[in-house]
């Protein structure tokens, strides 16, 4: 593509002018009731790179809802005259496809599945699905001039063949327009790219109000093409305005997959796109201002999975969010755990708490003036002496006749020891469980403090007891693969000096059998293990509960058998100290732990649902 120079200053500034004229015009195309916050009108290329528009001369942001025009760009390709036109399509991208985060995350999913090899290009397929629909509409319903748009865009390039995919991408808006093969700069095409723009177009139609479905169908349409189109994305870089639109967002939707995602079909293998006729019947009955209803939408997720973090990681990506792979299973994590919290508990206010008068003391200038009373020490002298016939009210409050609610804090340490999963590449159960268990305590009003731990100098801790979430979900989504032995330190640290009048709090160890390590070994002072876990349970004063990856029958296993001595320790700990041991045979069964554990204890008081209701 050749450079396009810049043109003057001058008039930049009346194209800024007509241009935010047009934007009202340009969204009422949509509906006289659409607002959007004004359009970003950069008046130079280093500004629209400022706003993150690079290689296009327009792009849009679903975070703020953001339109970014490069008004220079747009002059020197002689888009002047076409603001209602490009502002509309840009406006489309936020009020039809794909409108929200959530939904543009979703068919980056299912065009990933379509796209076997080369999911890097499901960004750029995407775009190209939603601007069919977009301007498709905007030529065919509102008579807006698309179809030019594309014939000066492509006169920039007339002396170069255009891409593979680039032919079919123009010869599919050739075949919706009724327009002559070839006349948008598209070039001649085969059979082959012809049968398959026919279907293209047909699958555009007959998708109009259920876009979502039809976006890995018309992923897998291109996939031929992408195999072997080797310069597609270089050569549709000028149409690609949604390549950083999730940038910013906060993505919520994408841990789970919808229940047909990976139904995505070839469109000739489709029945709902068998008819050979043309495309009348769908123009009649397609409507794509209409978006699917919430029920259908609600159905589409069911019967879904969970994604591996990496999955939703590489989804994030396609999105334009630059997270590394820690931020990522914060949010994924986050996400997962959701559905399984407790509910946000209400606060019971006491029966009486009206404030009582009780006395009075001194006042003097270092204190709040608002504190003084002034009619009380204008009684004791008419003369005012700070310090001396100054006095403040003191104040107590009625007691209630319903008991203060004390929320329980929570002191977690998860193993991640070589024989736990990363919870950054593969789900790991006890991350999740952890996020439960800890996510659930902060809406109780609690407060957390998180371990994560393996060898003797491998662990990470929150600043003490908190209630931020974010570092909790950093420490709990870490990882670290060594050995395994429980840092005896941070457990003594803890409660050393920890007074009767705080918050209870409850101790709580996920592991497996390497949780003999906090009984059996010793501090760098000499102190026992076994001793130190006494003294925390006493200090906690919330109890402590040891759940393990154990056997179902690891209490009656052989004493003299394979790895006795850890269970043989835990055993102990159980009958002397009080541990609360719940084993889990498989580490999925966190999840249904985690849930009733949570509602037990941070809960109101209702039932806890059957554990057949907890699925991971």
């Amino acid at each position: 593509m050749s450079t396009l120079l810049p043109p003057p200053a001058a008039p930049l500034a009346a194209l800024h002018q007509s241009w935010s004229a047009a934007w009202p015009r340009a969204l009422e195309q949509w509906s006289r009731h659409t607002r959007l916050r004004p359009p970003e009108l950069c008046l130079t290329t280093s500004q629209a790179q400022k706003e993150g528009l690079q290689g296009s001369f327009a792009m849009i942001r679903l975070q703020d809802q953001a339109v970014v025009i490069n008004l220079a760009e747009i002059a020197a390709r002689g888009l002047d005259d076409y603001a209602v036109e490009i502002l509309a399509h840009e406006i489309g991208h936020h009020v039809l496809a794909p409108a929200t985060l959530t939904d543009h995350l979703r068919t980056l999913a299912r065009m990933r599945w379509a796209l076997p090899t080369v999911e890097a290009h499901a960004p750029l397929v995407a775009n190209l699905y939603t601007d069919l629909l977009i301007n498709d509409r905007l030529q065919r319903s509102e008579g807006l001039r698309l179809a030019d748009i594309y014939r000066k865009l492509g006169s920039e390039t007339s002396g170069s063949k255009p891409s593979a995919v680039g032919s079919l991408y123009l010869r599919i808006y050739e075949i919706l327009w009724s327009l002559d093969r070839g006349s948008l700069g598209g070039g001649s095409t085969d059979d082959r790219m012809e049968g398959d723009a026919w279907l293209g177009a047909r699958l555009i139609r007959s998708y109009a109000r259920d876009w979502l479905r039809g976006s890995g169908r018309f992923a897998a349409l291109l996939l031929p093409h992408l195999l072997t189109d080797k310069k597609a994305t270089e050569s549709m870089t000028v149409w690609h305005d949604t390549r950083t639109a999730g940038v910013g967002g906060e993505p919520h939707g994408a841990v789970g997959e919808d229940g047909d995602e990976r139904d995505c079909p070839h469109p000739a293998m489709d029945p709902s796109l068998s008819d050979n006729g043309d495309l009348s019947a769908a123009q009649e009955t397609a409507s794509p201002a209409t978006p699917p209803t919430l029920a259908s939408r609600a159905a589409d997720r069911v019967g879904g999975q969970s994604r591996e973090p990496f999955e939703y990681g590489a989804i994030l990506t396609s999105a334009g969010l630059s997270l590394t792979a820690h931020e990522v299973a914060v949010r994924y994590y986050r996400e997962r755990a959701a559905p399984y919290l407790i509910r946000f508990p209400s606060r019971r206010r006491p029966e009486g708490n009206d404030p009582l008068p009780e006395g009075l003391e001194p006042w003097d200038l270092g204190q709040p003036w608002d504190h003084a009373d002034w009619l009380q020490s204008v009684m004791i002298s008419p003369k005012i002496i700070p310090g001396l016939t100054t006095v403040q009210r003191t104040w107590g409050v009625a007691e209630g006749g319903s008991p203060q609610t004390i929320p329980l804090d929570l002191d977690l340490y998860v193993d991640s020891s070589g024989s736990m999963p990363n919870p950054q590449i593969r789900v790991s159960y006890l991350a999740l469980a952890g996020a439960i268990l800890c996510l659930s305590a902060l809406r109780a009003g609690g407060r957390v403090q998180v371990t994560l731990w393996s060898g003797q100098r491998q662990f990470i801790t929150t600043p003490g007891f908190c209630r931020d979430e974010t570092a909790i979900l950093r420490v709990l989504t870490g990882f670290f693969g060594g050995g395994t032995q429980f840092p005896l330190h941070l457990l003594r640290d803890t409660y050393a000096q920890r007074r009767a009048s705080e918050r209870p709090v409850h101790v709580m160890v996920i592991s497996d059998d390497g949780v003999s390590t906090l009984f059996d070994e010793a501090d760098e002072k000499g102190n026992s293990g076994f001793s130190l876990a006494a003294e925390a349970l006493d200090r906690a004063r919330g109890g402590g509960t040891l759940v393990l990856n154990l056997p179902e029958n690891w209490r009656s296993a052989d004493p003299h058998g394979y790895r006795s001595s850890p269970l043989i320790t835990i055993k102990k700990a159980e009958a002397a100290q009080g541990w609360n041991v719940h084993a889990v045979s498989t580490w999925e069964d966190l999840v249904s732990f985690a849930r009733a554990f949570s509602r037990q204890k941070f809960g109101p008081a209702e039932p806890v649902s059957s554990p057949d209701l907890t699925r991971a």
